[in-house]
């Protein structure tokens, strides 16, 4: 941890960082280099009274949480495609909403995306500022302050993990992020101004997509070096921030039994309880597990009984924790008692059914043609 003075020094070269300093210099280069994102209103648009959405501000804020922005732009053109409106996201079925959301992760994200649509809709519009935001399902701080500045103009301070990197090498952190929240969120908030907020916001966020990369940042090109007490007096830019110590993640195994009907070869399918993980989405029948513990394995563990077949093994990697799953195959007896929850979806629509990409392994490692592709 830093000492008293440490901190009392980093706290007085966070009050220097402010938007009379940073703020004039970074927003002149957003104006030249923003990224043409689809969820975007550009520099451009704002000065010609175009105005950003909320609804698509909110969406791809809540997309963008934990994943990336390649792996969101396809998600984002199918949802707003399909639900233009936040009205017509919330009148949607929550299956056709989780089928969309399947293989974007986290799918806790996407059963608050709906909750709070309802809400949003039922209010008659988005809540105008940060705290009013704060209340809906799934946003906390970092998507609420972000909607707000871009959206309705609140000069709030916006820290994703881009942020977090900039401002570390600004100050020459001698700390992990982790340690240092609070001061980076107080820089931020410093350098904030209240004229173009939301244009700030994304333009911290894109310099250090772009420019003040994880990895050879290219210093420079950045528009704000000459404020940057890493880049003028060290350490190295790169070497910043400091990494905490990384925990192991640990290994869990459970197993998973993908049944057929030997009638027509649909699949049977479990719907999972609502909360927990993968809460709410289906997927062939898998033995609890989680991230403290493994599940039952070997075909003791079967749902019910039927010549199980050894079909190898399916691996998956969560946040916490990797998965191996035994996966084993068998075609349903006639009169079988099937697991709470279960149904049976047709060959044809399982590409279409809203599968974790854990349970599509599992499916594609007892069925290789199940899903008529070779990438899962």
């Amino acid at each position: 941890m830093a000492s008293s003075r440490q901190v009392a020094e980093m706290s007085d070269n966070a009050k220097a960082f402010d938007s009379r300093m940073i703020a004039p210099a970074l927003l002149d280069w957003y104006d030249r280099h923003a990224r043409d994102l689809p969820w975007r209103t550009g520099p451009e648009a704002l000065r010609n009274g175009v105005r950003p959405d909320p609804y698509r501000v909110w969406l791809s804020e809540v997309m963008l949480q934990q994943t990336t922005v390649a792996a969101v732009k396809s998600y984002y053109r199918r949802f707003t495609v399909t639900w233009p409106t936040v009205e017509s996201l919330a009148a949607a079925a929550d299956d056709d909403v989780m089928a969309a959301w399947a293989g974007l992760g986290y799918y806790s994200r996407a059963r608050n995306l709906i909750a709070a649509a309802r809400k949003v809709a039922e209010a008659s519009g988005f809540p105008g500022n940060a705290e009013g935001l704060r209340a809906l399902p799934g946003v906390g701080e970092y998507t609420s302050n972000a909607i707000a500045a871009i959206a309705y103009g609140e000069a709030v301070p916006v820290v994703d993990g881009n942020v977090e990197r900039v401002v570390s090498r600004l100050l020459a952190l001698a700390e992990p992020v982790k340690s240092a929240k609070s001061l980076i969120r107080e820089t931020v908030a410093a350098m904030t101004p209240l004229d173009r907020p939301g244009d700030f916001a994304q333009a911290m966020m894109d310099l250090g997509a772009t420019i003040c990369t994880p990895k050879r940042p290219a210093c420079v090109l950045c528009p704000i070096n000459d404020r940057c007490t890493a880049f003028l007096a060290g350490p190295d830019p790169a070497t910043l921030p400091v990494k905490a110590p990384k925990k192991e993640r640990p290994s869990r195994l459970a197993a998973a039994f993908v049944a057929e009907r030997a009638t027509d070869g649909a699949v049977l399918l479990v719907r999972r309880p609502p909360s927990g993980l993968l809460g709410g989405m289906a997927g062939p029948y898998v033995t609890e597990f989680s991230s403290k513990k493994d599940g039952a394995t070997g075909e003791g563990a079967a749902p019910f009984s039927a010549d199980w077949v050894d079909c190898g093994t399916a691996e998956h990697g969560f946040t916490h924790f990797l998965l191996t799953l035994e996966v084993m195959w068998a075609q349903t007896p006639h009169g079988a008692d099937l697991p709470p929850g279960a149904f049976w979806c047709p060959r044809e629509r399982l590409a279409g059914e809203a599968l974790p990409t854990v349970m599509r392994k599992a499916i594609a490692a007892a069925i290789p043609d199940a899903f008529n592709s070779g990438k899962i």
